[in-house]
């Protein structure tokens, strides 16, 4: 604010002493002559070109008549020096001959200064080499800029970072608003990709910075790990630092050097020798990119014979002659539109007395008319298209992407703010949408420092020997994954291994100290370890560390190299087959509806067949009987009843295919359970834990208790284990004896607990997916490296002979079990004999008590004429007859007539009723 307010005192002393009572020009006609004005400088390399080229546009509209119909442009031209105080300057002078615009400044330092000018006067500015992104059009409202701002150009350097896959860069940069505001766009690019400036370091402007204080800078800069250096100076101090650069050897294979488009100004604008060609190889640089036309070949061609190869054309030099005819359309149209170019005083720069004479001091009338006709305009210049955005930057900005080899350099592609990297012209993307798709993200084939044309890795360590401090969990448990030699302080284990077989694969030497975290007494908290890596305490963290949410987002980590999820491991016991087993494969419900529906389809049945079939009629008794008899002997295909009718044959034989399936179903379950060994457990998995509200272990240490917690489960029901000793114990004593129900690991622990302990079990599937990975801070490019490493080791198979070497164990032989699970007991089917011995003993019960009926309506008088002994031989004799004695069929047929049958009252009703009777009774003794 101080500066502002002085630039504004210099302005008003200016214009007091110039100004002498501009009068008022009011001409309602065309006039012949506009003034405008140029002011930049003129013996820098952009204002070698610029001056050449604003001159020959001015000399082209004034030649052709369609621009301004007779209307001449007049131009007078200030050599600002880079310095706003010049600038200022040269802009009071412009209004001493009436000036309506002015092409620049050249230098954002320059236009920082001007500004204020044209904001008072209300002169448009169009700077066609301003690049700083902070002249924003809300504070600067007459700056137009004509040329791209720096915040693509830094956007195309952060696209380029990340499409090399590199993390962070060094930011060399003037000192100036020009050089910190670039590279404060380039940092807030870089973010939004999760990239990152290291360091960056500002060089103070003009001339009193030595070769000395450049190499002091560029010493610090060699030491660091980053070596992807991006370049935003002036074209004489990247000169000097490129030298310096490769006087220490910085220009060699492993850096990567991004120049800002200073670099590609140069190149176009002047034939380098071949000593600082030399200094420059393998570079990367950004240039303004213009499509390729007819118009623009023409220009150069004209160009040529005008400079006679003493001026290089660069982009600045097309964005300034494109700026002369965007005014002169501009212009135009303000005349078109009959406005009118008068200047009037300003009351408020009343000196009130004195000698500055600040109320002859005049603004510009058509300021705003002629500014707003500027940002309406839409013409095609040497440049491409001339258009604004809403936020007064130019349409479609574009670079291009070249790459400085031996005398000259090569395109290897382009980028624009509507495609990305591209290696095709932007503006054949222009007819499609819009895609930043890493797979349409592409660069040709690039020749880096060194002659190189591998990709550099971008970062190495830092050169100080120091030793990178790998924090590492002291175990108490499981100490098969990771544990610390007693009395050393070196470790070993399944992750160790992993971690140095990986970092063997490195192209590179990765000199790095074990730490231990932990007290020996208990696992350490794995979430603590994590974050001392994210405070910077430790360089990186190796161990069985899970990759997890929360983590993640602190700190990085590598490709997991073991999968890991929580699990439920609990007791279980074996489910023996038992007496009743038979009754196993069908639930309740299933053997009620089976009876329900025999029965039903015996009843159809006979509902069908009773009328025309003899073998389904009879008195209800027998009826009943075949009913029970028919349908409970499909069961077995055994019936022998035959169906006549259409329809119950119908019903009868979907009926046997029914039972058909379940016949085979109930065969196939029975064997099931009769043959594999069956396991219980009261707990099917975690959503069975939250409901029993019982103890759960938990490991000390691990994410598991986080969760749990996350998921209901109070904290007072998580019990906090060591060992795998602990784990055995507290699953025996159970949760009514103070243990605990069920344990809550990660799956590898639970694996080599299972392994030799074979009374638990995991009950029901992982219910989180994770891995192990080993931890480094934020953009760590270690991360990335170990991560390719671990996929190389898990693809060449030396993960898995790490893994057998620490974690293969014999697991519980279960040959046994299943032998004697194959072997059926009799335990399986005493039920079975249970049920058909009762059914035999009661059948056997009631037939020896019909004998004994018998026995007792047999005569006696045989038995008192004999002795006593006798007597009792002959009882049994006649037992034994009546035992073994035949029944003759008619007795039988007899003793059912009189049953069943009434008295006829007439002889020959009699025989009718017997003769008719005879059949069926015959078919009731064929039964029974």
């Amino acid at each position: 604010m101080a500066v502002v307010c002085v630039w504004s005192l210099l302005l008003l002393l200016f214009f007091g002493v110039l100004s002498n009572g501009i009068s008022n020009n009011v001409n309602s006609s065309r006039p012949a002559i506009v003034n405008i004005g140029a002011v930049f400088t003129f013996d820098s390399t952009i204002g070698k070109a610029s001056y050449v080229a604003i001159k020959q546009a001015v000399d082209d509209v004034n030649s052709n008549f369609s621009v301004l119909h007779g209307t001449k442009l007049h131009i007078e031209m200030r050599n600002s020096n880079c310095s706003g105080f010049h600038g200022i300057i040269g802009a009071v002078q412009f209004m001493e001959a009436d000036t309506v615009a002015v092409i620049g400044p050249q230098s954002s330092e320059v236009a920082n200064a001007m500004t204020i000018v044209a904001n008072e006067l209300q002169v448009p500015l169009l700077s066609f080499g301003a690049t700083d992104p902070t002249l924003s059009s809300l504070q600067f409202p007459f700056l137009v800029r004509t040329t791209q701002s720096d915040l693509y150009q830094m956007t195309a350097v952060a696209n380029i970072v990340q499409h090399y896959n590199w993390k962070q860069v060094i930011a060399i940069h003037i000192d100036d608003d020009y050089g910190r505001n670039g590279v404060a766009a380039l940092n807030d690019a870089l973010a939004a990709r999760r990239c990152k400036i290291s360091y960056k370091v500002g060089i103070p402007p003009g001339p009193g910075v030595s070769r000395g204080d450049i190499m002091d800078i560029l010493v610090k800069l060699a030491v660091m790990d980053s070596r992807i250096v991006v370049l935003h100076v002036y074209p004489a101090l990247g000169f000097t630092v490129f030298s310096v650069a490769q006087h220490l050897g910085m220009m060699t294979a492993g850096y990567v050097w991004i120049a800002t488009d200073w670099l590609s100004s140069v190149l176009d604008s002047s034939q380098l020798s071949s000593e600082k060609m030399d200094l420059m190889q393998g570079v990367l640089v950004l240039r303004q990119h213009t499509p390729d036309s007819e118009r623009k070949r023409t220009f150069i061609s004209r160009w040529n014979n005008l400079t006679e190869g003493s001026v290089g054309l660069n982009s600045y030099a097309l964005c300034a002659y494109d700026s002369v005819w965007l005014v002169a359309h501009a212009i135009d149209s303000f005349l078109n539109q009959g406005g009118i170019i008068s200047f009037s005083s300003n009351s408020k720069l009343s000196s009130g007395g004195g000698n500055l004479h600040l109320e002859a001091m005049s603004i510009f009338d058509g300021g705003k008319h002629l500014l707003r006709n500027i940002l309406q305009s839409d013409l095609i210049g040497l440049t491409g298209r001339i258009k604004f955005n809403t936020d007064r930057s130019l349409f479609h900005p574009a670079y291009d992407v070249i790459n400085v080899i031996g005398t000259g350099f090569r395109h290897i592609g382009y980028w624009s703010n509507y495609s990305g990297l591209s290696t095709l012209p932007p503006e054949t993307f222009y007819s499609n949408p819009a895609n930043f798709s890493n797979g349409t993200q592409q660069l040709h084939s690039v020749i880096w420092p060194g002659n190189t044309a591998t990709k550099p890795r971008g970062w190495v360590f830092p050169n100080y020997g120091k030793l990178l401090r790998i924090g590492v969990p002291d175990r108490v448990g499981y100490r098969e994954f990771v544990s610390k030699s007693r009395g050393t302080n070196t470790f070993k284990g399944f992750c160790i291994d992993v971690f140095t077989a990986a970092v063997d694969l490195l192209p590179y030497a990765v000199p790095y100290e074990f730490i231990s975290y932990g007290d020996s007494k208990q696992n350490p908290s794995y979430t603590g370890l994590v974050n001392e890596v994210a405070t910077g305490f430790f360089d990186g963290a190796v161990g069985d560390i899970a990759i997890v949410t929360n983590r993640t987002k602190i700190v990085d980590f590598t490709q997991p190299f073991a999968a890991s999820g929580l699990v439920v491991v609990a007791p279980f016991k074996k489910l023996n087959t038992g007496a009743w087993a038979f009754l196993r494969p069908f639930s309740p419900q299933l053997w009620g509806v089976t009876a329900a529906f025999f029965l039903v389809v015996g009843v159809v049945v006979w509902t069908l067949e009773h009328r025309i079939n003899d073998e389904f009629r009879g008195p209800p008794k027998t009826q009943l009987i075949t009913i029970l008899w028919f349908s409970l002997s499909t069961l077995f295909f055994s019936h022998r009843e035959n169906t006549v009718s259409s329809l119950g044959r119908l019903v009868l034989i979907l009926w046997l295919f029914v039972v058909l399936i379940i016949n085979s179903s109930y065969t196939a379950s029975l064997t099931s359970i009769l043959t594999v060994q069956q396991m219980y457990s009261p707990i099917d998995g975690i959503e069975t834990l939250k409901k029993l509200q019982e103890p759960i272990g938990y490991q000390v240490g691990s994410f598991a208790y986080h969760y749990l917690v996350e998921i209901g489960i109070h904290e007072s029901l998580l019990k906090p284990l060591g060992t795998p000793e602990q784990y055995s114990a507290q699953l025996e004593l159970g949760p009514k004896n103070g243990g605990v129900a069920a344990v809550v690991d990660e799956r590898p622990y639970i694996d080599l607990f299972l392994s030799s302990r074979c009374k638990f079990r995991v009950i029901g599937q992982e219910f989180t997916k994770a891995g192990w990975g080993f931890a480094f801070p934020r953009d760590s490019p270690l991360a990335v490296d170990l991560s390719t490493a671990i996929l190389t080791l898990s693809e060449n198979g030396d993960l898995q002979r790490i893994y057998d070497k620490w974690l293969s164990r014999s697991t519980c032989s279960l040959e046994t079990a299943e032998i004697d699970s194959d072997r059926l007991h009799l335990q399986s089917f005493w039920g079975l004999f249970l049920i058909c011995g009762i059914a035999c003993f009661i059948a056997l019960f009631i037939y020896f008590l019909q004998i004994m009926q018998r026995f007792r309506h047999s005569t006696p008088a045989d038995l008192v004429s004999d002795g006593q002994a006798n007597s009792h031989s002959k009882r049994i004799k006649i037992l034994l007859s009546i035992i073994d004695e035949k029944e003759d069929p008619t007795k039988r047929q007899s003793k059912r007539r009189k049953t069943e049958m009434p008295v006829p009252e007439d002889n020959n009703a009699s025989s009718e009723l017997r003769s008719n009777a005879e059949p069926e009774i015959q078919r009731l003794d064929d039964i029974f």
